[in-house]
């Protein structure tokens, strides 16, 4: 039978090893639209990883306003916004320069506002089960605890590269 010394000693090592991977900062966001997947990384290894909700038609790189696509491709997580529509949100750099060269060329508005965010408050499902569907305009969206997570993990002018 566990005495109670090593049951607190276990649950400290436990509390600590929380600690250690919340103080960790990531120096890369990689999302993988393919598999809806946000992996946060540090120093090449995954240290967090969540399953997000996209646009409806998450396949293919966002070439215009109301395309209901994420952007693929290498941008800056460059501010965040704690008082977001959508509980908290990061921005990303979308449009870069091409993203701007090739709207230009096909005279189209490639868009913006392209979000890292939390929940949908107007969602009737509970938070897990509303990340099966993808319902955002083009952002990539988590629960509002993942968000948490994810604020205090990762700093404005973070890299975030974005895979089909």
């Amino acid at each position: 039978m566990l005495s109670i010394k090593s049951i607190l000693a276990s649950i400290f090592l436990l509390s600590l090893s929380g600690l250690a991977c919340a103080s960790q900062h990531a120096d890369l966001v990689v999302i993988k639209k393919s598999k809806s997947l946000m992996q946060l990384m540090s120093q090449g290894k995954v240290v967090k990883q969540y399953r997000i909700a996209m646009g409806d038609r998450p396949q293919g790189h966002k070439l215009h306003e109301g395309d209901q696509r994420t952007p693929e491709g290498r941008y800056i997580l460059d501010y965040k916004k704690p008082d977001s529509a959508y509980y908290r949100s990061i921005h990303i750099s979308y449009p870069n320069d091409d993203d701007r060269f090739r709207a230009k060329a096909l005279g189209i508005d490639p868009g913006g506002q392209i979000m890292i965010h939390g929940e949908n408050p107007h969602s009737e499902l509970p938070p897990e089960e509303a990340q099966q569907y993808n319902w955002t305009n083009g952002c990539i969206a988590v629960t509002n605890k993942q968000m948490d997570e994810i604020w205090q993990m990762v700093d404005p002018g973070t890299p975030i590269e974005i895979w089909p």
